[in-house]
């Protein structure tokens, strides 16, 4: 549907099973209001926009109301989804990767599925991830979130027989290349059937997350 400033996919509800998800950088707040409209109106299920400020999103609600606004997440929501009975822990290996955490948790939980966050297990410590490896083993996918050098996603990888999906964030110093060493890292694990999503990409991962949920009985 072309609103001129943007032409809006209706129909990718019913090929992908959400509606299309708003970026928010790059667009006003009276273009993100109204995007929101016309999907709120021409579709059923929950409404998101990512990497939204506090600011803007205050301009969104104000203009059109109902939804829900995650600070940390910088997420804004409209209809959230039941929750679908498929849980997913979402793991950091430090506290510097909680805002792409939060990202990913969020809409993970505004799709339907049951998050739980595991903060602050990175490998440096190795005996707190191996103190969380029940609860890890308890969900039905993992994503784990780590930057510099990115190891928390094989150890988890090696622990746990459900699908983990690999978020590199672009945390660490020099060397870590804003989150390239971390990516080639979770690229070439040796955890082998890793997934791994973009750089900061905690939004990624949730969707990655919530595709495993669309052929289960």
């Amino acid at each position: 549907m072309d609103i001129g400033y943007a032409r809006v996919d209706l129909d990718r509800e019913r090929r992908q099973g959400l509606p299309e998800i708003v970026y928010g950088p790059g667009k006003q707040a009276g273009e993100i209001a109204g995007i929101v409209k016309v999907l709120l109106d021409r579709n059923d299920g929950p409404v998101l926009v990512t990497r939204v400020g506090p600011d803007t999103a205050g301009q969104v609600l104000a203009v059109v109301p109902g939804g829900r606004y995650d600070d940390a997440a910088r997420l804004l929501v409209w209809r959230p989804a039941l929750l679908l009975g498929f849980g997913v822990a979402v793991v950091t290996a430090g506290t510097a990767d909680g805002p792409v955490a939060a990202e990913a948790a969020a809409v993970a939980n505004a799709l339907g599925l049951e998050t739980t966050v595991i903060r602050d297990v990175g490998v440096a410590g190795i005996h707190r991830v191996l103190a969380e490896v029940e609860r890890l083993r308890e969900a039905d996918c993992v994503i784990v979130v780590a930057g510099m050098e990115g190891a928390l996603a094989s150890v988890v990888g090696g622990l746990v027989e459900t699908p983990v999906i690999a978020v590199p964030t672009s945390v660490g110093y020099g060397a870590a290349l804003e989150g390239v060493t971390a990516l080639l890292a979770m690229l070439t694990s040796c955890a082998a059937g890793i997934t791994v999503v973009n750089i900061d990409s905690g939004f990624g991962a949730a969707l990655a997350a919530y595709r495993l949920t669309r052929r289960r009985p």
